[in-house]
């Protein structure tokens, strides 16, 4: 029994993840490839190793003929005296077979056939690694800061380093090595090196993912994350919807003190986020994208995918937010393209009605929560 052999294979398994079967065939191909080297041919060669010993045997299957004179290949022929030494029974024209001892092998034949284990092991190795992290494709992972590559910067994943390109930094992130961050797995390629990965720390879904980590309702599917509108290392816009009437998708994402959102703002190095309810009707969706704001009145056009906003006078610039921010992100997570006017403007426009806006204002009722107090100069901009 080789014993040496199984726990070798075993160690491999364990530490590589690469199946011990594969292994084995990696060592019959080996055994064939130092044949052929050895030989000069190895099509009639077989080699069987035994799975639970590991021993193996080696040998050419070669046909019996009367007499040396009758041999024309000795790696195909054998004569009928000598196989008779391996087959007492043997006769001519029956295939005999014919152990090839490994040791007999050269030196360069021996390095080739380590060579493709060594081969065999290595591809399988970056196999596993890809189809792993291929698996984990779209989703978050949390990796350390190795070094900077130029501009970009590679991560290290655990088995396999990421690359964060420059164009998915945030601008007012700094990371230093051995730091911990958390990234969004944009793409896994397979190339002659390895699995190439492509991390995002600016892509929305990453905060999507953040969420879904962090939030059990979202995880078990009580709690929807709608849509989502983001400017990396600003803020962010998320709109909620509950399955369950008696679960708040807002207080279920902010969490007990704000413990949920406040860890998410953390990983984001500040980022601030606002999170809005959901509603199939796009005037209350749209007023809860504009909050803090209060809004006086919403037209939408749900076929031009348009809407008209009024907000009090003192209201215009929190609405429109920082160079438009507020406005913007609102735009994005609602889908529609939203002109905002003050009372005073809106009067002043020809041909406005106020009925136009809004029936009945008690219709659209707030159902913004904040997780934090607002900065009102952070809002401000100039009309």
């Amino acid at each position: 029994m080789n014993k040496e052999l199984i726990e070798a294979l075993n160690a491999l398994e364990k530490e590589k993840e690469i199946s011990k079967e594969t292994l084995f065939e990696a060592i019959e191909n080996s055994l064939l490839t130092a044949c052929k080297n050895h030989f000069g041919k190895a099509d009639n060669v077989k080699v069987e190793i035994d799975r639970e010993t590991g021993d193996f045997l080696c040998y050419a299957q070669k046909t019996v003929v009367e007499s040396e004179d009758q041999v024309e290949d000795p790696m195909l022929q054998i004569t009928l005296d000598e196989a008779k030494t391996v087959a007492k029974k043997a006769a001519v024209g029956d295939v005999v077979n014919v152990e090839i001892k490994s040791k007999e092998f050269g030196r360069i034949a021996t390095q080739n056939a380590k060579n493709v284990i060594l081969q065999k092991i290595r591809e399988e190795e970056r196999d596993v690694i890809y189809n792993q992290y291929y698996g984990k494709e779209k989703d978050i992972a949390t990796g350390i800061v190795q070094r900077y590559i130029g501009k970009n910067i590679s991560i290290n994943l655990g088995k396999a380093d990421a690359l964060l390109n420059e164009s998915e930094q945030v601008k007012t992130e700094n990371f230093r090595p051995t730091e911990r961050i958390k990234v969004y797995i944009i793409e896994v390629k397979k190339t002659n090196r390895g699995p190439r990965i492509l991390v995002s720390r600016t892509h929305p879904e990453l905060v999507k993912k953040l969420f879904e980590s962090e939030v059990t309702e979202i995880k078990d599917g009580t709690v929807e994350i709608k849509s989502i509108a983001r400017e990396a290392g600003s803020r962010s816009k998320i709109a909620v919807w509950s399955n369950n009437p008696n679960v708040d998708p807002v207080g279920a994402c902010v969490g007990i003190n704000g413990a949920r959102v406040n860890s998410i703002v953390d990983e984001l190095k500040g980022e601030k986020i606002d999170i809005v309810c959901w509603d199939e009707n796009p005037g209350i969706l749209i007023q809860n994208a504009l909050s803090p704001a209060k809004i006086v009145a919403v037209f939408a056009d749900p076929d031009e995918k348009t809407a008209k906003v009024v907000v009090p006078d003192y209201q215009l610039s929190l609405a429109i937010g920082k160079e438009g921010q507020n406005a913007r992100l609102a735009a994005r997570l609602t889908g529609y393209k939203i002109d905002i006017k003050s009372e005073t403007q809106a009067k002043d426009a020809p041909g406005f009605r106020y009925e136009d806006y809004m029936d009945d204002e008690d219709e659209y009722e707030d159902e913004y929560e904040e997780y934090e107090e607002y900065d009102e100069e952070s809002t401000e901009v100039d009309e």
